[in-house]
C-alpha cells in the first residue's frame, strides 16, 4: 500500500473526489452535518453523466408522489425487485436503499435547494408483479441559471444534440408546443415564452438559463454546496489513495499547481463516475461489442476504481450485466464535433420504425427500454463482430412526424444527413438492403410482416405496445396500437446504431453504509464508494427511469452520515 508521505498540502475532514450528482450529495451532505469538506472535480465543470442524462431519480415510498396522486410504497417496489433479481433481492444495500431513500428525498428538500416532483405518468421498465406506472421516478424542478452568477458556466451542459437554437433547452413536455405552435393557445403561449426568454439569455449567456432534467438537477446540488461552504476545487484529479497504518489517510491529486496531498480525517469517498472512458476496464469488463462508444463525460476514466483496486478492494462481477446501456447512432459534424445521439425513446416508440440486426430481422421490441434494447442487440448476431451495427428503418413520413436520431421531426432537407451516410436512403426496400448490407429478400419478409401487425394492431414476435412503457413512449394518436403503424410508401430510410454504455453497473463492492469492501470481505478503513464508482445494486438490470441517480444520491447520504458518525434508519 501507499505511504503517507511526510508531510499533507492540505487537511479536512471529508475528501470527496467527482463532483457528479452522488459527489456533490456526498459533500452536501457532509457540510450540512457539521463537517470540513473538500470536493474535488478532475474537470473544470460540476455535473458528469447526470448533467447529460433526464435527471431523473427512481425511489420508491416517496411522498413526492403521494403530492401528486400517484402514491407508491416500499412493499410494492419489494415484490418488483424481487421478481426482477431473484436470490439478489435479500442484498443488504438493496434493504438499506428501499428504507433510505424517502428519507433522502425529505432530508435534502428541508435542508437544500434541491427539489423534486413526480409526474403522473412515468413507468416502470418491466412488466412484473409490483411494477409502478408512477410516483417512483421523480424529477429535479427546472432551475433559474441566473442565479448562479458566474458560476453558471461550471455547469456541464447537455449533449449539444439535445439543445436547439444554440443552447436552449427542451424537453419532452416542449417539444409538442415547438412542433406545432399555431395549433392552439396553449401551444402558442409556451412556445413564444421559451423562445423569448431564450433570446434574452443570449444577450448574456452563451447558452439558454431555463435549466430542466439533470441540468436542473445538477444546478440545484451546485448552489446548494456554494451555499454550504464546500471548499470545491476544480481540475483536480485523483492519482493515488494514501494509507497510513493500514487505513485511508487521504489522496494525492493533481492540480493546475501540481502535485497535492490533502489528508483526510473522517474518510475519501470515491464518486469518480465509474469505468468511463477508462481502456484498461473497457477491456477487461465490457463485451468487445459495446467498448466502442461511451455516453460518459471524457474525464471519466476509471480512477477511483483503479486507486481502489491497488489497495486490495475488488469489483463486482457477479452482476447481469457490466454496463448500462444505450443504443446511439454517430455522425461526424463538419466542426470535427462527433455526434454520438443516444436513442432514448423519441423515436423507437412510435409507430412506422423497426430495428433490424445484419440478419435483416427484428430482434427486439424496439419500444422496450434502451438497456433492453441493446442487451438484445447484444444477444443477437451483432455481439459476433464489433464492428456491425444495427439498423432503423422508417419511411419519410415517420421523419415528417417524429424524425430519427439526430434528424429532428419535420425536417425536409436532408442533404447532409445521407452525405455524411448518417442516413441511408432506398427507393425500395431492395434498395435500402443493398445499401445497408443485409439480405433483401429477408428484410422484405421482415417489413411485410411487420406491416401485418401493425393493420391488426397485435405485436405476436415481440408484444410491442403491451406495456405501460411502451404505450407510454408511443403515439397517442395512433389507433388502435400507438406504437405500430405501416411502413411505406418509399422512399424509405435507415440509421445506424451502436451498443454504448450510459454508465457502468460494474465497480467496487461496498456495503450498506458505501464503505468499499477488500477482497475478504472487510471494510477498507475510511475509504467509501458512490454512484457509478460503486456496483450497482440492481446487478446490471434496469428497473426504472433513474435508477442509476436514485442509489448514487441514497448512498452518497449513507457515506457522508457514516463519515459524520450518524445513525442510520431503523438502526
Amino acid at each position: 500500500m501507499p505511504q503517507a508521505g511526510p508531510s499533507w498540502d492540505a487537511e479536512t475532514d471529508l475528501l470527496v473526489i467527482g463532483a457528479g450528482a452522488a459527489g456533490m450529495t456526498a459533500a452536501l451532505v457532509a457540510a450540512l452535518e457539521g463537517l470540513d469538506v473538500i470536493l474535488c472535480e478532475k474537470s473544470d465543470m460540476v455535473g458528469g453523466t447526470t448533467a447529460t442524462s433526464a435527471g431523473t431519480v427512481w425511489i420508491p415510498g416517496n411522498r413526492q408522489g403521494q403530492r401528486t396522486g400517484t402514491p407508491d410504497t416500499i412493499e410494492a417496489a419489494r415484490t418488483y425487485l424481487a421478481a426482477m433479481l431473484g436470490a439478489h433481492a435479500t442484498d443488504e444495500r438493496l434493504d438499506t436503499f428501499l428504507r433510505a431513500g424517502p428519507i433522502v428525498l425529505d432530508y435534502l428538500e428541508q435542508k437544500t435547494s434541491v427539489r423534486f416532483v413526480a409526474p403522473p405518468l412515468h413507468p416502470d421498465y418491466k412488466r412484473l408483479p409490483g411494477a409502478a406506472i408512477g410516483g417512483r421516478a421523480l424529477g429535479a424542478v427546472p432551475f433559474d441559471g441566473r442565479k448562479l452568477g458566474d458560476d453558471f458556466a461550471r455547469i456541464r451542459p447537455p449533449r449539444r444534440e439535445f439543445m436547439v437554437l444554440g443552447g436552449m433547452m427542451v424537453g419532452k413536455a416542449d417539444i409538442p408546443s415547438l412542433l406545432a405552435p399555431f395549433r392552439n393557445w396553449t401551444n402558442f403561449r409556451h412556445a413564444s415564452g421559451l423562445l423569448a426568454r431564450h433570446v434574452l439569455d443570449r444577450i448574456s449567456h452563451r447558452r439558454g438559463t431555463r435549466l430542466i432534467m439533470g441540468n436542473a438537477l445538477v444546478a440545484r446540488l451546485f448552489d446548494s454546496i456554494r451555499r454550504a461552504g464546500v471548499d470545491l476545487r476544480f481540475e483536480t484529479g485523483l492519482t493515488e489513495l494514501i494509507c497510513d497504518d493500514g487505513k485511508v489517510a487521504g489522496a494525492a491529486l493533481s492540480s493546475p499547481g501540481g502535485k497535492v496531498a490533502i489528508r483526510a480525517c473522517k474518510g475519501v469517498i470515491l464518486a469518480t463516475g465509474g469505468i468511463g472512458w477508462s481502456r484498461e476496464l473497457r477491456q477487461r469488463l465490457f463485451p468487445e461489442a459495446a467498448r466502442r462508444y461511451s455516453l460518459a463525460p471524457s474525464s471519466n476514466t476509471g480512477d477511483g476504481i483503479l486507486a481502489a483496486e491497488r489497495l486490495d478492494a475488488v469489483i463486482d462481477r457477479d452482476l447481469e450485466s457490466p454496463g448500462l446501456w444505450m443504443p446511439s447512432s454517430v455522425m461526424a459534424q463538419a466542426d470535427g464535433h462527433v455526434s454520438i445521439f443516444p436513442h432514448i425513446m423519441l423515436d423507437r416508440a412510435k409507430p412506422g420504425l423497426l430495428a433490424v440486426d445484419t440478419s435483416g430481422r427484428r430482434f427486439v421490441n424496439e419500444a422496450d427500454s434502451y438497456h433492453d434494447f441493446v442487451v438484445a442487440m447484444l444477444r443477437s448476431n451483432l455481439s459476433a463482430a464489433s464492428a456491425s451495427p444495427a439498423f432503423l428503418i422508417c419511411d419519410r413520413t415517420f421523419i415528417r412526424d417524429f424524425g430519427i436520431g439526430l434528424v429532428h421531426p419535420g425536417t425536409r432537407r436532408l442533404g447532409e444527413f445521407l452525405q455524411t451516410s448518417y442516413l441511408i436512403e432506398g427507393e425500395t426496400i431492395a434498395d435500402l438492403a443493398q445499401k445497408i448490407g443485409v439480405d433483401r429478400e429477408q428484410l422484405a419478409e421482415t417489413v411485410e410482416r411487420y406491416n401485418r401487425s401493425a393493420d391488426t394492431g397485435v405485436d405476436e414476435d415481440f408484444g410491442r405496445g403491451s406495456s405501460a412503457l411502451n404505450r407510454f413512449n408511443g403515439d397517442p394518436e395512433t389507433k388502435p396500437n400507438p406504437c405500430l403503424r405501416r411502413i411505406g410508401p418509399g422512399p424509405y430510410y435507415a440509421v445506424a446504431i451502436w451498443p454504448s454504455d450510459l454508465a457502468s453497473s460494474a465497480g467496487l463492492c461496498t456495503d450498506s453504509r458505501a464503505r468499499v469492501l477488500s477482497r475478504d470481505g472487510r471494510p477498507l478503513s475510511r475509504l467509501y464508494a458512490v454512484g457509478t464508482d460503486s456496483s450497482s445494486i440492481f446487478r446490471g438490470t434496469y428497473p426504472g427511469p433513474g435508477t442509476m441517480i436514485g442509489p448514487a444520491i441514497v448512498f452518497a447520504w449513507c457515506a457522508a452520515m457514516d463519515a459524520a458518525g450518524r445513525s442510520f434508519p431503523a438502526e
